[in-house]
């Protein structure tokens, strides 16, 4: 539910795009401001696309005033009704970073060629200091055109009691146009190996990190490619007919049970049931399928999805944030902000490294103008200044959400939806993956096959007796029952005192006798005799198909034996788990003989047949006190235990509702594929995500000693701070140019 426009308090999750945050320590600071304000519940920063997701009884206004306070403001991110909005925002604030880069680097490069040349006046001398005074006013103002927005940042953060990187920037900027200025009004009174001035330098530092953020915002935004591809998807108006005239009105204006047109090569407008027509209709970006999917009366299309040769009437069964595709953009922006543990603990280090690297420049200063040669002064500074502008935390609170993100956006576009970031963490770690069988490791269309009668029954009357018991049932063995009476005509008969055997099947009373339909589990339990029926249970089981067997209070009268084809890449699917060192298992409440046989064909070796819906969460237990990192994939209502209680719950997407919203992870294609590609996405992140961490780990742990001057003594080399600040800048882009790998997986 989202927040009301005009900012009113309400029950609500509200999304922001948090404007001013800059480095991995601002997280903190924001999640801390939102945290503070009264009825906010939870509030998850996302620094890689500077989001804040805020739940509660809340006010808007409230939220970007508590914001302000502490230096940061926020727009409320709409969702499907605007796609653009964030992606133009973060075009504006690309050029603006790019122009403040741009007029810094003018009014720098000369000055630096010029101290390079030897051709700039020297400050001790009494006719330059005109120029320097010019200069000092020039670069005055670059600094607050271009580096404003760090120097107010960190005068809100002071005012708070915290800093972060813009505390560092201004630091080392402002220190350095400050003794830049003495040394031009104070020359004859310093030595003569400290009359350098940095003005270059404090403007350069400001072009390059200015540039650098602009890459990472350029860089930033194509990891949004997946939600922004989906978002696009919904077209803006739809072809109604009312009283029937058709027209194209506006998207939003779509009703309920309103019926549209879809003429070929158009995309489905909202989600529906096809009432005329057939057609085959492409659903390859939400699904990954690439085959089109033929369509007919009674189908479901969905948002989104193109209408390929034929014309179709369909009626709106759900609009607006309703929508399955609103609900995966939802899926895949929970999953990119949601942080992984990781990254929470990465969160915690960054948040404290700016007070430390403040304190580790403090320390430079004092050694320096202790014991460094002369002008000690001089070295203290432009070693301290270099300190602060080289050791800011930004890969370092990069690395993680960064690569999340992408990953979560290329699985959703190949018909993955990772519903957590830490479900994509687990994954990784795998060892043991659990199918249930019907609907997962076979197509979940199961078909009557055979009908057996006994002696005084025929084969119709069986027939209509099953059919009668599974009335209203969506089992999937209930549907072949009564698919197979209504391709012969049969009508169900009334059943009273109904009553469903939870994995074993139905009873009910017909004709004033009771009923029974199901297993041979349910046929022993209640003491009914089985008689020549035993024989054709083995034999249909051994052939993979499932016997379901009617029954009397005192024998059996029927047999119905119900097939279900094992999807195709099963085998494939299966054999592809292996060489990954994982563990396979089928679970299924079927008979030890049907689930045998499939799994021979699937190449599964360790097989629980006969396993209660209950149960299916006790063999998943059973397994992760074995020392297993279990994954279930399942797609029913009885899967729904087994899948919470997994490690990472894969849902068939086929599947129910409630399996869904049970798994840490949807496959919105049938294909078991997608499990060892979802697992290998995984493994290739959480790489990508070590390479970032130690790449920005490394970065910082060697270049803050090398900063303070440790090469000095020995090699007598000193970073240059413009280096430090290009190389600062430059670091975050390298690692949002790494996570972006993910995306050409």
């Amino acid at each position: 539910m989202q927040s009301n426009r005009n900012g009113s308090s309400q029950q609500s999750v509200v999304r922001l795009s948090v404007l001013g945050m800059r480095c991995a320590g601002c997280v903190k600071t924001v999640q801390d401001a939102l945290r503070e304000v009264e009825g906010v519940e939870s509030a998850v920063v996302n620094f890689a696309d500077h989001s804040a997701t805020v739940c509660g009884g809340i006010d808007v206004e409230v939220l970007r005033a508590a914001l302000r306070t502490a230096g940061y403001d926020a727009a409320v991110v709409e969702g499907l009704e605007n796609p653009s909005d964030e992606e133009n925002l973060e075009l504006e604030r690309y050029r603006q970073l790019l122009k403040k880069a741009v007029v810094a680097g003018l009014a720098g490069l000369p000055l630096m060629l010029g101290g390079h040349l030897d051709i700039l006046p020297v400050a001790s001398e009494g006719e330059a200091s005109d120029f320097w005074i010019l200069v000092a006013g020039v670069t005055l103002a670059v600094m607050v055109y271009s580096g404003g927005h760090f120097y107010r940042g960190a005068i809100k953060a002071l005012r708070q009691g915290q800093a972060n990187m813009d505390s560092l920037i201004a630091m080392g900027t402002g220190a350095a146009w400050v003794y830049s200025t003495v040394v031009t009004g104070f020359a004859s009174d310093l030595p003569v190996l400290a009359k350098h001035a940095y003005f270059e330098a404090a403007v350069i530092i400001l072009a390059f990190i200015n540039l650098g953020a602009a890459l990472e915002t350029r860089a930033r935004g194509r990891t949004r490619g997946a939600i922004r591809e989906l978002m696009g998807l919904q077209p803006n108006t739809a072809r109604v007919v009312r009283n029937g005239k058709e027209m194209d009105i506006p998207i939003e204006k779509v009703g309920l049970e309103e019926v549209l047109r879809v003429r070929p090569g158009e995309r489905i407008a909202v989600d529906g049931i096809v009432v005329q027509g057939q057609s085959a209709v492409d659903e390859s970006m939400l699904t990954g399928e690439p085959m089109p999917v033929e369509k007919r009366e009674g189908d479901e299309v969905v948002t989104g999805t193109v209408n390929q040769a034929g014309t179709l009437l369909y009626k709106v069964t759900r609009i607006g944030r309703d929508t399955l595709l609103a609900k995966i953009v939802e899926s895949v922006r929970q999953a990119q902000e949601n942080k992984p543990q990781i990254a929470r603990l990465v969160d915690r280090v960054a948040a404290v490294f700016v007070p430390v690297v403040i304190g580790i420049a403090c320390l430079t200063f004092l050694v320096w103008m202790s014991f460094g040669p002369e002008p000690a002064l001089a070295y203290a500074f432009v070693t301290a200044m270099t300190v602060l502008l080289i050791a800011c935390p930004c890969a370092l609170g990069l690395a993680t959400p960064i690569s999340v993100m992408v990953a979560v956006g290329r699985a959703a576009r190949s018909g993955v939806l990772i519903r957590n970031g830490e479900a994509l963490q687990t994954a990784e770690k795998i060892t043991c993956v659990v199918f249930d069988k019907t609907g997962t490791v076979t197509e979940g269309r199961p078909s009557v096959s055979a009908v057996e009668a006994a002696a005084g029954w025929s084969q119709e009357q069986v027939l209509q007796a099953a059919a009668s018991l599974e009335v209203g049932s969506e089992h999937p063995l209930a549907r072949a029952v009564l698919n197979a009476s209504g391709s012969k005509n049969i009508e169900p008969t009334a059943v009273s005192g109904f009553e469903a055997h939870t994995g074993r099947g139905v009873s009910g009373v017909m004709e004033q006798q009771t009923m029974f339909l199901g297993n041979l589990e349910l046929i022993e339990s209640n003491d009914i005799e089985v008689g020549a029926f035993s024989g054709l249970v083995e034999s249909y089981a051994e052939k993979g198909e499932t016997p379901v067997l009617l029954a009397t209070r005192t024998k059996v009268v029927g047999l119905l034996s119900i097939a279900d084809r094992v999807k195709e890449d099963s085998f494939q699917a299966v054999a592809a788990l292996g060489p990954a060192g994982i563990r396979v298992l089928m679970v299924t409440g079927d008979n030890e003989k049907t689930a045998r046989a499939i799994a021979d064909r699937v190449g599964i070796d360790d097989v629980r047949s006969r396993v209660l819906p209950e149960d299916k969460a006790s063999v998943i237990r059973a397994l992760q006190k074995e020392g297993e990192v279990v994954a279930m994939v399942g797609d029913g209502i009885n899967d729904a235990p087994a899948l919470a209680q997994a490690d990472v719950g894969f849902a068939i997407g086929t599947g129910t509702d409630v399996a869904i919203e049970s798994a840490d992870v949807v496959l919105m294609q049938g294909s078991l594929f997608k499990v060892s590609e979802t697992i290998d996405l995984s493994r290739k992140t959480l790489r990508n995500i070590r390479q970032n961490l130690i790449g920005a780990f490394v970065y910082n742990v060697l270049s803050i000693p090398i900063a303070a001057g440790v090469l000095y003594p020995v090699f007598g080399i000193l970073l240059n701070p413009m280096i430090a600040g290009a190389a600062m800048a430059m670091s975050s882009v390298t690692v949002v140019t790494n996570a972006n790998r993910l995306r050409w997986l």
